[in-house]
């Protein structure tokens, strides 16, 4: 048995799996503030919607980083290799869907609460999405 081809498709698998993981959880954190703020604010809903939506991106940026490093499978020598990127990238994703689904719970209850906050609560969930991105970008660099 290759560890090092193991080790390589291990590190893939919690690429997807952190990354899509992350993602329901920050969208379900944001989809429950939503709901409650419905009852107090349902004419707010399409802001609600969007920004219960915005940690989904990055189980996408998993997804993504997952098609483009798959091939470089092919090589067993790369497997601790791609067990580090696999690694980094899933965890990486994961608390920055968790705590974007924080912020965007935050902005989603403002909403509701009849401030006009949901620019500046985009922009503050940008912040930890950068982290996501930066993570699918080293991961496409190597």
């Amino acid at each position: 048995m290759d560890y090092n081809l193991v080790l390589g498709y291990l590190g893939l698998g919690l690429m997807l799996g952190l990354a899509g993981i992350g993602s329901c959880y920050g969208t379900t954190i944001a989809g429950s503030a939503a709901e409650g703020a419905l009852k107090k604010d349902p004419s707010k809903a399409s802001g609600y919607m969007v920004l219960s939506a915005l940690p989904a991106t990055q189980g996408l940026y998993g997804f993504v980083a997952f098609l483009m490093t798959v091939g470089k499978m092919a090589d067993a020598a790369n497997g601790p290799l791609m067990f580090g990127i696999g690694l980094g990238v899933g965890i990486t994703c994961f608390f920055s869907a968790i705590r974007q689904g924080k912020i965007c719970a935050a902005g989603i209850q403002g909403l509701s609460q009849g401030h006009d906050v949901q620019t500046n609560t985009m922009i503050y969930a940008a912040l930890p999405e950068f982290y996501a991105i930066l993570a699918l970008v080293a991961s496409l660099m190597v």
